[in-house]
């Protein structure tokens, strides 16, 4: 799961994405509105944590831009105008679910889960291949009815393996759905991920190296 945090705190945009990755999510972070909308333009991000009263361009606007794009990413407004008015506005101009501050950070990243799985092109809730059943919102996986004990990156790389079967991620796919904007475009870590996965998934293989191509789920 790809998401952008905006937020000017510096600190706790930096926690928040900081969490969010501890959960196995791509985060990149923006501290303003300009660069959130230059960021929004780059990358396919699935869910937008956003706060309101950003510097440079107001979230409310940068709210509504997403709402009016071809394939909006779902917005978390995260700010701390929490009256009912404010709510209600803020769910007006395009915004998906509100959560004001101070938050409960459980609570964030189940609403984030949540919105993720409600996008339109999310379906279905639990992913199925190869013997592997794959919850999202629930944070589980097993195959052939044994609990997997996965990481929480190697989670969200079986997670991207599962939403796009049967086709074929490349590395530089799974780069962008799984880490951030900073991670190093020449590591191995898709590799060594991938690797760490198979061993868990057990017999019969279930990722599948596709030469010069990338990787799938199949049987």
């Amino acid at each position: 799961m790809k998401v952008l945090v905006v937020e000017d705190s510096r600190s706790l945009a930096d926690g928040i994405a900081e969490g969010l990755r501890d959960q196995g999510m791509a985060v990149d972070i923006a501290y303003d509105g300009r660069d959130a909308a230059a960021k929004l333009d780059l990358a396919a991000y699935q869910v937008v944590v956003l706060d309101r009263d950003l510097p440079g361009l107001h979230g409310d606007l940068l709210c509504r831009m997403i709402a009016d794009r071809d394939d909006p990413a779902m917005v978390l407004m995260l700010t701390a105008a929490a009256a009912p008015g404010d709510r209600v506005t803020g769910l007006s101009i395009g915004a998906d679910d509100y959560l004001p501050k101070p938050f409960h950070f459980p609570e964030l990243v189940l609403r984030v889960r949540a919105l993720a799985r409600r996008q339109p092109t999310v379906r279905p809730r639990v992913f199925r291949a190869a013997g592997i059943e794959l919850d999202p919102l629930g944070h589980t996986a097993t195959r052939h009815g044994h609990r997997l004990d996965l990481s929480a990156r190697e989670f969200a790389v079986l997670e991207a393996l599962m939403r796009a079967h049967p086709t074929v991620l490349s590395a530089e796919d799974l780069l962008e759905n799984v880490w951030d904007e900073h991670i190093d475009p020449f590591s191995n870590i898709v590799t060594v991920t991938i690797s760490r996965l198979r061993r868990k998934l057990g017999d019969p293989p279930a990722v599948h190296t596709i030469p010069n191509v990338g990787y799938r789920i199949g049987d």
